[in-house]
């Protein structure tokens, strides 16, 4: 076999194992393939080049810009076609214009730039100060110029003064957070350009800052008041097979642990008998959040009703009590019906808690309160208390099917928001229905609840 034939029928083998092994074939290629090969790499480099530079001219050329080329352009196009004179003085003055702007192009920003926040989480309708330092690390002078500070959907512009070499610029800046949600702070960019913006060259410093607007809470009682007295769990009525209290004795049935035979009540008897226990239920909460914006006379209507879950479960937190806080997973237009998503927030700390409840909003498409709470009884089945947040639009009849969802040994608790209403407790069977017009009624209304 001849010294290309063993060229061309070499190969090595490389075998990677993460879960599955990949083996790769490398065969050296010579004459007219590397040739190929080599022209598609050309190729590619060439291509990647242009891209790079048409996206380094659109990003620099403003539409005021585009258009004073697309002038041009059409005045050569006339002065050559048709002779026109306009046509070539209308090319002369669009080219002059752009070439005196691209001088402001030159050079580069020697800055350091640094944005520190006051505070990363605040109550909403607080505002956020920050501290902007902008320093010159040049020899040169750097000229006057605008730092651009994306700020939620807006944006803020500092001005930055002209500063010598190794001057620096401070400026407090205030971030408006009135209402609750999460705000992203940066990145930040510096503009070059001309004072017409028909030319425009940015430099952009990478980072981002978040801001939590958390809800307003209230003061309301301890979890430890009234219902749920035990942190290590309180006994219930419902009689279970394996448990810590005892309760009584009863036949042996198929199936029953052979631990739980009560030996000597079986000697006395003749035949096998079993303990009986009482359900020891640990103090776990559940504050279930009714985001189905149908249910609510007004964002402010909802935003009560976020802060209710917020006040109840932060105090749970607090308490060192048991929490899910749930509520509908969002869902698009066309799963409504087919698709049952539940989301849980988090609960180990109240920080986390609220953090997670800046980022939450009402839809239209939220899954039905009543599949909400049967979706969280799956999640935590030993419960003892169960609070629903909604708003003055939701009905008895809904409430009810919802707290239906529970056991009857559960204790449920709806809290309606309706701005400006009167406070009210009533109950109804299995269901205690509490409506607060202003979130300080909450604690008052827990109070006569005994909750």
């Amino acid at each position: 076999m001849t010294d290309s034939s063993e060229q061309r029928n070499h190969r090595s083998t490389a075998s990677y194992t993460r879960g599955a092994t990949v083996t790769r074939y490398a065969t050296d290629r010579t004459g007219l393939a590397a040739g190929v090969e080599r022209g598609r790499d050309a190729l590619s480099r060439t291509l990647a080049s242009i891209a790079h530079g048409w996206r380094t001219v659109d990003a620099t050329v403003s539409p005021a810009g585009w258009l004073l080329a697309a002038a041009a352009a059409a005045g050569v196009a006339t002065a050559l076609m048709w002779g026109w004179a306009e046509g070539a003085i209308v090319a002369t003055g669009a080219l002059l214009l752009l070439l005196v702007c691209v001088p402001f192009l030159l050079g580069s920003h020697t800055y350091d730039v640094s944005l520190e926040l006051e505070r990363e989480r605040v109550v909403a309708g607080a505002d956020v100060k920050a501290q902007l330092e902008v320093r010159n690390h040049g020899s040169r002078v750097s000229l006057p110029s605008v730092l651009d500070i994306p700020v939620g959907d807006g944006l803020v512009e500092a001005h930055v003064p002209l500063l010598r070499a190794s001057a620096s610029h401070s400026e407090t800046l205030t971030v408006s957070a009135a209402h609750r949600g999460i705000i992203s702070v940066g990145p930040m960019t510096i503009g070059r350009g001309d004072p017409l913006g028909i030319l425009r060259r940015d430099h952009t410093w990478p980072g981002t800052q978040t801001i939590f607007v958390h809800p307003a809470t209230t003061t309301i009682p301890s979890t430890s008041a009234g219902l749920i007295r035990d942190l290590e769990g309180q006994v219930t009525r419902t009689i279970v097979d394996s448990d810590l209290s005892f309760h009584a004795i009863r036949d042996y049935m198929p199936g029953d642990s052979r631990r739980h035979v009560h030996w000597k009540s079986t000697a006395k008897t003749g035949t096998l008998m079993v303990r009986q226990y009482e359900e020891t239920r640990r103090s776990r909460i559940a504050v279930v959040l009714d985001l189905d914006s149908t249910r609510y006379g007004s964002d402010e209507e909802f935003e009560m009703a976020v802060s209710v879950a917020a006040s109840l479960g932060s105090q749970a937190v607090r308490d060192g009590r048991e929490l899910i806080v749930s509520a509908s997973a969002p869902l698009a237009e066309h799963e409504v019906g087919k698709v049952h998503s539940l989301q849980t927030l988090p609960t180990l700390s109240a920080r986390a808690l609220l953090d997670a409840m800046s980022d939450l909003s009402s839809s239209p498409f939220a899954m039905p309160l009543e599949r909400v709470a049967s979706m969280t009884l799956q999640e935590a089945p030993e419960l003892s208390l169960v609070f629903i947040a909604t708003g003055s639009q939701r009905g008895w009849a809904d409430l009810r099917k919802a707290a239906a969802a529970f056991p009857a040994d559960i204790q449920v608790m709806a809290v309606r928001a309706d701005v400006g209403a009167e406070p009210s407790l009533r109950t109804a069977r299995e269901l205690r229905v509490a409506t607060v017009g202003m979130l300080h009624d909450l604690g008052h209304l827990l109070l006569r609840a005994s909750v």
